[in-house]
């Protein structure tokens, strides 16, 4: 190796890191490692300023980014907790970013829409071949509660998010839930039935309850055909501006 020889990325300029961010990777790690588990209540402030060399500030900011992430609770005058890490926690992290890809790129709903056909066509496959007699019930009893809110727009959409996730998480795929709800949030977000049809909510039911009976009979095929063409007929209501 000559003297001219230089590496890919040497020459960019040491960066020194905060003192907080120190401290958050060193907290991360003990989760990484297991030395902290979900549940496990947080070292105090003084302990982890002992620990690591630091002072208070350094600590309190690294406690607050782990908060940010939701890797630990934080409750005013106890002791943080860290949290059970869940497919939501994860999907809660790109919340904003997914909201704000979607509003400077409206072609991205479309997208959204077409990953959803083949979410749920997926979900209601697999749910057709297992659900149990219980969750027929819950489904039923989500189609009625959804009924009681008719003439209420925003909690019907509501009520409507609640019935396509329950579908999701009777799959027994926790990542297939948490994609479900929070790509159902955002969409909500786009959703202007008055631009469209009258007499959408009653069809909405309807389907629901076609939707339902069809997994009570584990008719699988019919089923996703049935969620396919529910799915379809609601995609002109979910539009950008």
């Amino acid at each position: 190796m000559t003297a001219e020889t230089k590496f890919p990325g040497t020459d960019a300029p040491i960066v020194r890191k905060k003192l907080s961010d120190q401290v958050f990777e060193r907290l991360w790690t003990m989760i990484q490692t297991g030395e902290l588990s979900p549940g496990d209540t947080m070292p105090s402030e003084r302990a982890l300023m002992e620990r690591f060399g630091v002072g208070r500030p350094a600590v309190r900011e690294a406690l607050q980014s782990m908060a940010n992430k939701g890797l630990i609770s934080i409750s005013h005058g106890e002791r943080s907790k860290v949290n059970k890490l869940t497919p939501g926690i994860a999907f809660d992290q790109v919340n904003d970013i997914a909201k704000l890809l979607l509003s400077t790129e409206p072609s991205n709903i479309e997208n959204l829409k077409q990953l959803r056909k083949i979410l749920e066509a997926g979900s209601v496959q697999i749910t057709a071949q297992s659900c149990t007699a219980e969750e027929i019930v819950e489904l039923r009893e989500l189609v009625e509660a959804q009924r009681s809110k008719l003439g209420q727009e925003r909690a019907f959409i509501e009520a409507d998010i609640a019935f396509h996730v329950a579908i999701a998480r009777m799959t027994g795929n926790p990542l297939i839930q948490a994609v479900t709800q929070a790509m159902l949030s955002w969409l909500s977000e786009y959703y202007k039935p008055v631009l469209h049809w009258s007499g959408r909510e009653n069809t909405t039911l309807l389907e629901h309850s076609k939707i339902v009976d069809l997994l009570e009979s584990h008719d699988v095929s019919a089923a996703v055909t049935m969620m396919g063409d529910h799915l379809g007929r609601s995609d002109p209501l979910y539009e950008a501006s």
